[in-house]
């Protein structure tokens, strides 16, 4: 490709032709502000808030579009430019309720960060407020278009990574409205609840549902027992929500600070992401050795199972029996943990901490009741509770390092790595080889499970049997393995798919802001969490191998699939 010269702010630098101004100054270290822009999602020049003067230029360009030319000159800071951007600045907030103080994102929003930035002390125009009705109809998403400052980065996200296409633009001018077609309700499009949306926003015109008040509601009720799990990513992002470093490992800290809240007791959904691998390996087993549906895919991810409800139902035949590791624990906890404690099932009250928003619908879905109660209460997202210590005065940082309480709280690291895109099979591979070789796997890093290449395949080597294996994570690429999948084109035996780009770790309730750079942080500390665990296989787990000498018999068996499997609702969609 050719290259040009460009001189940004008086340096001169050397990029490839089709480079934009804003990543010409970024190689240079040169910032340049944003609001619309999302790198490689959306990259439509709607706000105006990069504007630079361009040598020779009638008007002011806008950098996230405009390519640089050979000889280009472009300043970044004239306070023409600086004077032009607050004047769109101003504009937008004049439009905008001014509820700083008591929203959810105050503190970490991207238009009160610009207004800091440029020194906003007053917004000189008088504009009307857009005065559209909040849409609390999801159980996971609620839309408050009235703090929408129109940059479109939720369809992008939506339609350009997700393929779900369940947001559009509708009307014009200062009517213009970001909604699902025709207006309707988030809860009756095939929104698959992913919160990809939420995690892009840069307002807070779309967040996750905040359930916290029945949480801190049922703490403080002496007859209920409350327990709490958490799910593999959370102990990799939640320190994000107290100012602590991207990938930061807070497991024992975050165990230390649940405590503190006033849990009963704190587990760990690796133990029933240790479970699932045991009962999901030998379903595969099971369909290979009797010739039934293949590829089996994962059921791990509620976002994804909506997906191929809405989109491929044909296909459900090849989603795996197995509930979620959540739903799993919730099932557990209120039969064989209530049995062996001696508690009531009725007075159990089971919240998990999810890096999802989907997890929400998941815990209503009318299936999740085979324990003969909702087997989860409450779904939190990690930013929910990152808000909760915040209310407790907790610091995570502080915290000291406690365990997990047993026998719900132990676990391998084969559960941890679930949290990351290609965990839930390298998890699975680790068990099925030694439940088929009747041998001890002596290299349990199936690296090419690893990674953030969109769809991934392989064929590994179990014994004499080669098993042939394909990851998805973001339901774009998720399609493109259906639709190979749907043609009879694909002789995969197993396919994981994660609904959200990077698997959990980069789920739509994670802390903000996510990004490449962030998930690859939260990736890497979570294969160490893997690595620093003495067991790091799950059918090694002695709490899962007393679970089924006590309760549960046998993997596939009776009770197991009883309590532990499922079935999913074809959806279609909506028309």
């Amino acid at each position: 490709m050719a290259l040009v010269t460009v001189t940004i702010d008086g340096q001169k630098i050397v990029v490839e032709e089709g480079t934009t101004i804003l990543d010409a100054a970024q190689k240079l270290g040169i910032k340049i502000p944003t609001l619309c822009y999302l790198k490689d999602i959306n990259e439509i020049g709607a706000c105006r808030i990069c504007v630079v003067e361009v040598k020779g230029a009638r008007t002011f360009m806008p950098a996230c579009v405009t390519k640089v030319t050979e000889g280009m000159e472009v300043r970044t800071n004239t306070p023409a430019v600086i004077e032009a951007r607050k004047v769109v600045l101003e504009l937008i907030l004049a439009n905008h309720p001014m509820e700083c103080l008591t929203c959810v994102r105050n503190q970490n929003c991207e238009l009160q960060k610009l207004a800091e930035q440029f020194g906003i002390k007053e917004v000189r125009y008088e504009g009307a407020k857009r005065e559209y009705p909040i849409d609390d109809s999801s159980p996971a998403i609620i839309r408050d278009p009235r703090k929408c400052v129109l940059c479109q980065r939720c369809i992008a996200v939506c339609s350009n990574i997700q393929t779900v296409d369940a947001l559009t633009d509708q009307k014009r001018g200062f009517d213009t409205l970001i909604a699902p077609a025709f207006n309707e309700k988030l809860a009756n499009m095939e929104c698959v609840q992913c919160g990809q949306c939420s995690l892009v926003c840069p307002t807070a015109a779309i967040q996750e549902v905040d359930d916290t008040d029945k949480v801190w509601a049922a703490l403080a009720d002496p007859k209920k027992y409350v327990v709490v799990q958490t799910a593999p990513a959370t102990r990799v992002q939640l320190g994000e929500t107290m100012g602590m470093a991207p990938g930061s490992i807070v497991t024992g800290k975050m165990v230390a600070g649940l405590r503190r809240l006033g849990f009963d007791k704190v587990f760990d959904t690796d133990f029933t992401a240790d479970l699932t691998i045991v009962e999901e390996g030998n379903e595969l087993l099971q369909r290979i050795k009797s010739g039934g549906v293949l590829p089996m895919i994962t059921s791990c991810c509620p976002g994804w199972i909506k997906f191929v409800e809405h989109f491929y139902p044909d296909l459900l035949p090849h989603v795996s029996t197995c509930k979620s590791p959540q739903q799993m624990f919730g099932a557990m906890a209120k039969t064989y943990y209530a049995q062996k404690e001696g508690i009531d099932p009725g007075d159990i009250f089971v919240v998990s901490i999810m890096p999802c928003t989907a997890k929400k619908f998941e815990c209503q879905r009318p299936e999740m009741k085979s324990s003969g109660y909702q087997d989860v209460d409450v779904a939190l997202t990690s930013r929910e509770l990152g808000r909760m210590f915040k209310q407790a005065n907790i610091s995570v940082a502080e915290m000291p390092e406690e365990e997990y309480d047993a026998p719900l709280g132990i676990s391998t690291g084969a559960g941890a790595i679930f949290g990351a895109s290609g965990g839930v099979m390298e998890a699975a591979l680790r068990t099925v080889y030694e439940v088929v070789t009747g041998k001890e796997l002596e290299n349990i890093n199936f690296v090419e499970c690893r990674g953030l290449t969109g769809v991934k395949e392989a064929t590994v080597q179990v014994g004499d049997m080669p098993v042939k294996i394909a990851i998805a994570h973001g339901l774009g690429n998720a399609r493109k393995v259906l639709d190979k999948v749907r043609a009879g084109e694909a002789d995969y035996h197993f396919i994981e798919i994660m609904a959200c780009p990077g698997g959990c770790i980069g789920g739509g309730g994670s802390p903000i802001p996510t990004d490449t750079e962030v998930r690859l942080k939260r990736i890497d500390a979570t294969y160490t969490v893997d690595e620093r665990m003495v067991l790091r296989k799950s059918h090694d787990n002695p709490a899962v191998k007393a679970l089924y000498e006590e309760f549960l018999e046998k993997p596939l068996g009776h009770k197991s699939h009883e309590l532990l499997h499922t079935h999913y609702t074809p959806r279609g969609i909506c028309e």
